[in-house]
């Protein structure tokens, strides 16, 4: 009796078993990382200033800064999905730095000292999208398009 399950004997190979991890990909979920830890980080900020400061709605401020810690999931997530190498992680990084631009470009209309952070959320934003869509990204991450399924399914 093997001590193989029919399940793991069925599996493809990992794409971790392919070889080292693209120095991109490790990029771009540094990137991504460092979008949660800002997100949390401001969030977390909010939600202290809510709770013991004078805010002028005090409950808008903590459902501000509780949104904030929890939208910092989804970058922290699709961050640690990436140096893992898991294909379902690229989707939730491309989503965070779509939802990042329009931010930046709202930063770069004020009159004010955001413009500075509008302008690194936009290098960011754009370099982690750039990184994101490349092709050895998207073969480290195991991603097939729509024309390599057949391929691939007549190469086995």
């Amino acid at each position: 009796m093997s001590s193989e399950t029919p399940a793991s004997s069925e599996t493809p190979a990992a794409p971790e078993a392919v070889g080292p991890r693209p120095r991109r990909l490790t990029y771009a979920a540094a990137l991504a990382a460092l979008e949660g830890l800002a997100l949390l980080v401001g969030g977390g900020w909010m939600l202290v200033l809510g709770l013991t400061g004078d805010p002028d709605d005090r409950q808008q401020a903590v459902t501000g800064g509780v949104t904030l810690i929890v939208l910092a999931l989804l970058p922290l997530l699709a961050a640690r999905g990436l140096l893992g190498r898991r294909g379902w992680s690229r989707g939730p990084a491309v989503v965070t730095q779509i939802m990042a631009l329009p931010v930046a470009y709202n930063l770069l209309q004020a009159d004010s000292a955001v413009i500075p952070a509008g302008i690194a959320l936009a290098v960011v934003a754009v370099t982690a999208l750039v990184l994101l869509v490349n092709a050895e990204t998207t073969r480290a991450l195991g991603i097939r398009g729509p024309g390599n399924v057949e391929k691939q399914d007549a190469q086995k």
